[in-house]
């Protein structure tokens, strides 16, 4: 992103040219905004609306992601179109982990119908990821109910990617309880969900707290490890053409290449 200074009065000041990323986040996720603003380059800025119309007491499982994603977002898109963003990504992961590819490719086809612009989901670029590490099989973990980890598990491996282990939490947890997660949790699953066979580990859930936890499980398990957020934010980034080579977070989806 080019630059140049310019001065006001006694003072230096430079000026960069912003990029604009737009971002629909589910009402209740938090984490999905602290994390992507980590993993952004300076010269770019994220704009997030938020959608609801969920009890985020409820178990979130397979039927609410359903009904979530189909819900409409016409106002969602528009504000985000209003804002001159240039890419809209969706940041809800199992909203359209639970319904398979050909759901998530098709829905992302409508958010660009829609908006007129290009866009991301995070189920689709989960996959994406892992493709471009050059990875085959890997291991799972998230803090879904087990009919939405089947779900999961069946999106990823009908994109041609074996998982060889899963690991989830016992309780089934609502949106609020996924959210107050920490990365010790994440480590410490990471670290049950590994397999000798897995050549990476994938963290999915986008308002769960893994990002904070991907050195420490590259680190104990010599391996590449992906996250909802991480994964979203790597294609938002080569669709836009931004060097993502001074990030110092991410793990080695992004520091592969330095």
């Amino acid at each position: 992103m080019g630059k140049r200074e310019y001065r006001l009065g006694d003072f230096r000041v430079e000026e960069r040219r912003l990029r604009r990323l737009g971002m629909i986040v589910p009402a209740s996720n938090t984490n999905a905004e602290p994390d992507c603003l980590i993993l952004a380059p300076a010269g770019l800025t994220i704009h997030f609306t938020r959608s609801g119309g969920y009890d985020v007491d409820a178990i979130p499982d397979s039927e609410q992601m359903r009904r979530f994603a189909r819900q409409a977002l016409d106002q969602q898109l528009q504000l985000l179109v209003d804002g001159r963003v240039e890419l809209i990504a969706y940041a809800c992961t199992s909203a359209t982990l639970a319904d398979g590819p050909e759901f998530d490719r098709a829905f992302c086809d409508e958010i660009s119908a829609k908006s007129g612009l290009p866009a991301v989901t995070t189920a689709g670029a989960l996959v994406e990821a892992i493709r471009d590490l050059g990875c085959e099989r890997v291991a799972f973990t998230s803090p879904y109910v087990p009919r939405l980890v089947d779900e999961s598990i069946d999106f990823i491996e009908r994109c041609g990617i074996e998982v060889v282990n899963q690991v989830s939490y016992e309780n089934q947890l609502s949106s609020l309880e996924q959210n107050r997660l920490t990365p010790e949790d994440a480590y410490r699953m990471g670290l049950k969900a590994d397999h000798p066979q897995a050549q990476a580990l994938v963290i999915s859930c986008t308002d769960y707290r893994a990002l904070e936890a991907v050195t420490a499980l590259e680190a104990a398990l010599a391996k590449p490890v992906v996250t909802s957020n991480s994964a979203l934010m790597y294609a938002c980034l080569k669709r836009l053409g931004i060097d993502c080579g001074e990030l110092d977070a991410g793990g080695y989806l992004f520091t592969r290449r330095n």
